[in-house]
């Protein structure tokens, strides 16, 4: 009976662990069916998908956790106005990762082309590139995008001058910051809507508004928004100043900055390489992942490593070692700054892998075991625009993890209309066209304590 009662204890102890675990807990699993929407050019009403969004499912084992998704957002997607026909679809993927990860000592594993990590809704995590490079010989761009010849191919072949894909295809991202390639729906930088920046540089949310993964919050640490292909966490852009959780809330800087070059001759390192096209308006410094060269900071813990996080305290590793972590990077006008968020090498161990099945014994994720620090009062409201003419949108400061009720009332409190932001998003709209002008109020409905902000009909 003392042996049954002590496995007993052992197998709770570690459900009891397991469920804290932030690579098992913070993952946004889709409780109410979200499906996803999308946007096609020339529509600003989205269509609704018959797909589920977010995370389907987690399972883990002693090793390693189990997560299932779509690859769909619960944030509008789309449309992408480069001419990407492609739009997101399910990829119906389990990813496994490592429950506790592990540095890497040995050679550094380089970032590489697809799935880098996911984001906590299951989303897919890209790096800078998107696949193009400079032909010397040709004297022109090569890769897999139509109109272009194939890369060259074979022994010695080398690619020294690799297309960064946040500047070059900008114009195909959709307010979310997000592109598909085949389908994968997937980020290469900070996923924070384009109209959120303090300097706009996309005007696509003007015409097909969406929110993206998060909003910036400039007074407190970011949210855990995901996992690197090796298991370690990857945070907003905003931290404790102090790799000891000390020294108040600044913005995580990028260690990488733009070569000091007017002609493409050499790498970071100063070796002569073959000849990419001279810095100019068509190919800018930037424009290349070769143009950036790494310069340590190592009096100042909020500038990042080479792989563009740092060993600190977090909210969710609290201590005392706290965590590995990776930033996405933004610059001072919150636009996204390269490395973007990994690379270009992984720290730690890259053992996280797509399966097709999972062959080993699970435990499901059961989150009424678990414990949650989301709290509705803590939420701050924007309205926007205000006053308001036609429409209203209203955001969260952080993305929810249940669907919030969000009502417009007159001044006497009467509902005039009521919405949802739904779990993994944080923004709603409200159609004002046929209100009059006058004093409204719009409050999260769902919280213990409703809050309301004022806003102005006015046309």
């Amino acid at each position: 009976m003392r042996k049954l009662a002590f496995i007993s204890a052992c197998i709770l102890s570690q459900i009891g662990y397991a469920q804290t675990n932030p690579i098992i807990t913070k993952w946004l699993r889709n409780t109410t069916g979200i499906t996803g929407r999308h946007y096609v050019s020339g529509n600003s009403t989205p269509f609704n998908d018959a797909v589920l969004a977010n995370v389907q499912s987690v399972q883990y084992s002693a090793d390693w956790v189990y997560m299932s998704t779509n690859g769909i957002p619960s944030y509008i997607t789309g449309p992408f106005l480069d001419g990407n026909t492609s739009l997101a679809s399910a990829q119906n993927a389990i990813f496994r990762m490592p429950l506790v990860p592990q540095p890497n000592t040995g050679t550094l594993s380089p970032t590489t082309g697809g799935n880098i990590g996911q984001f906590i809704n299951g989303v897919a995590l890209f790096d800078y590139r998107d696949g193009v490079a400079w032909n010397s010989t040709a004297n022109s761009l090569c890769g897999p995008l139509p109109g272009m010849s194939q890369c060259p191919v074979g022994p010695g072949t080398t690619r020294a001058w690799n297309r960064d894909a946040v500047l070059a295809e900008k114009g195909g991202f959709d307010c979310a910051k997000a592109h598909p390639a085949d389908g994968n729906y997937h980020h290469h930088q900070n996923p924070s809507a384009f109209n959120l920046d303090l300097v706009v540089i996309s005007t696509v949310c003007n015409l097909y508004p969406a929110d993206g993964l998060y909003v910036i919050n400039t007074n407190e640490h970011s949210p855990l928004l995901g996992f690197a292909a090796d298991g370690y966490p990857i945070y907003g852009a905003y931290a404790y100043a102090n790799t000891d959780g000390t020294g108040g809330i600044t913005r995580m800087k990028s260690s990488y900055q733009l070569r000091n070059i007017t002609s493409r001759t050499t790498s970071p390192t100063g070796a002569t390489v073959s000849n990419g096209p001279a810095v100019s308006t068509q190919y800018p410094l930037g424009y290349f992942k070769e143009d950036y060269e790494y310069v340590a900071h190592p009096s100042d813990p909020t500038y990042l490593d080479i792989h563009n996080g740092r060993n600190c305290i977090t909210p969710e590793y609290p201590g005392p070692d706290g965590i590995y972590a990776y930033f996405t990077t933004v610059n001072a006008n919150h636009n996204s700054a390269y490395p973007y968020v990994v690379g270009p090498t992984f720290y730690g161990i890259k053992n996280a892998t797509k399966v097709t099945s999972i062959t080993e014994t699970t435990t499901t994720y059961n989150p009424a075991l678990a414990s949650t620090q989301f709290d509705i009062q803590e939420k701050e409201l924007l309205v926007y625009p205000n006053p308001a003419a036609d429409f209203i949108a209203v955001q969260l400061n952080k993305l929810v993890v249940s669907n919030q009720t969000i009502e417009l009332t007159d001044m006497l409190g009467r509902i005039i209309d009521s919405t949802q932001v739904v779990q993994g998003s944080t923004l709603c709209y409200f159609d004002t066209s046929s209100l009059y002008n006058g004093i409204y109020f719009v409050r999260i409905a769902s919280s213990k304590e409703p809050q309301s902000v004022k806003v102005i009909i006015s046309k």
